[in-house]
């Protein structure tokens, strides 16, 4: 690495830590681990030693790219792309940054540790994935809210403690992909909206009582239950993870785990905590991956009460990844019309408007609305 390229990244992130600290005060739902900017990659760690401290700097500012750009692109991609995905130097990914910054910064006569905080370039990132021909997606999912339910020895725990299915859930919030989760509180409040065996069950009233009290339209109930493998007569794992509540209708995922050798209990949920994950991540990519060989444009009516509901439906459909541009055909009081250019199909779109709290339907005489879903309108 040149001393040249060094001092940049470490003049840039210096400059930075006013940004910073806008992003770390900046409101977020309970239980996200990242912003609503797709390409925006925070809590990148980083810890080395070298001969001195600002080797040490040097090095750990390297690394961080690396880590920065590599979680994003797996972030952004199915699992199934990740072995395709390009390998870059730090220099290389230099390129693909729009600014980057630093918190949490320690350091001794030959050790730096801090937490970094990066925002990469979108449409560069997006014709970097394009040349490789890996599809991709952005939309993030608006935060899910996680019951994570154990069943062992027959009997069902959701606030009991230990909960260890619990314990491990904790951990997962960190995975900073495109479906933020929420985990519950505990408390008297939440035994008192929703018990293990109505959360098994399903139970809508109580699941609504739950997702009402944080703020979530999306509730999953993660069922893992301790048991024995019919074929082999050992320990088995079976998770059975039911979400509610999405604007595609109820989606459950089955899955079972066999402990591998030498692997703990405890080692065996968090493994399948995490697969679980991956595996829905990678169904809300498939869902939103966007498609630009498929452009395609939609005429919508938005019912607003004056300029400031418009405006304010325009700032969030300049949120959606799918939309490439509106054009604007009609403005009155009581309602505006507009194109929408989008890449995909029309049930994509609805999806990832939802996102944004923002509901478009084709009513009887086959007209698109498209309606703000914010403070009951």
């Amino acid at each position: 690495m040149s001393d040249s390229y060094a001092k940049n990244l470490v003049c840039r992130g210096t400059l930075l830590a006013a940004w910073m600290a806008a992003v770390l005060l900046a409101g977020m739902a309970p239980g996200m681990a990242q912003t609503a900017n797709p390409y925006e990659v925070s809590g990148v760690q980083v810890d080395v030693t070298a001969d001195t401290a600002a080797a040490a700097r040097d090095k750990a500012l390297v690394d961080g790219h690396k880590k920065a750009f590599d979680r994003l692109l797996r972030r952004l991609t199915p699992r199934a792309d990740h072995s395709r995905l390009p390998q870059m130097s730090a220099d290389q990914i230099e390129s693909y940054v729009i600014d980057f910054s630093v918190s949490d910064e320690k350091t001794s006569s030959t050790r730096y540790l801090a937490s970094l905080t990066f925002r990469f370039k979108r449409d560069e990132v997006r014709t970097l994935l394009m040349n490789y021909g890996i599809k991709f997606a952005e939309t993030f999912s608006k935060p899910v809210l996680v019951l994570p339910v154990y069943r062992s020895a027959g009997a069902l725990m959701l606030w009991d403690s230990p909960n260890p299915w619990r314990q491990v859930w904790e951990t997962v919030p960190s995975f900073g992909g495109l479906v933020p989760i929420v985990l519950p509180l505990g408390d008297l409040t939440d035994i008192a909206a929703i018990g293990a065996e109505q959360a098994a069950a399903g139970d809508e009233q109580r699941l609504q009582a739950i997702t009402g009290r944080y703020g979530t339209d999306d509730v999953m109930v993660a069922l893992a239950s301790d048991t024995v493998n019919p074929h082999g007569g050992g320990p088995l794992l079976e998770v059975s993870v039911s979400r509610y509540g999405t604007p595609v209708g109820e989606q459950t995922i089955v899955r079972s785990f066999e402990p591998k050798a030498g692997e703990t209990q405890d080692g065996l949920l968090k493994r399948a905590a995490h697969e679980v994950m991956i595996e829905i991540e990678d169904g809300w990519k498939y869902d939103n991956l966007l498609r630009f060989d498929n452009p395609a444009i939609v005429a919508v009516t938005v019912p607003v009460s004056g300029l400031k509901d418009w405006l304010a439906v325009r700032d969030r459909l300049s949120q959606v990844a799918s939309i490439r541009y509106t054009d604007l055909v009609l403005l009155s009081r009581a309602e505006v019309r507009v194109n929408l250019h989008f890449v995909g199909d029309v049930d994509q779109l609805i999806l990832a408007l939802a996102q944004a709290d923002l509901s478009l339907k084709q009513e009887e005489g086959g007209d698109w609305v498209l309606r703000s879903r914010r403070n009951g309108s």
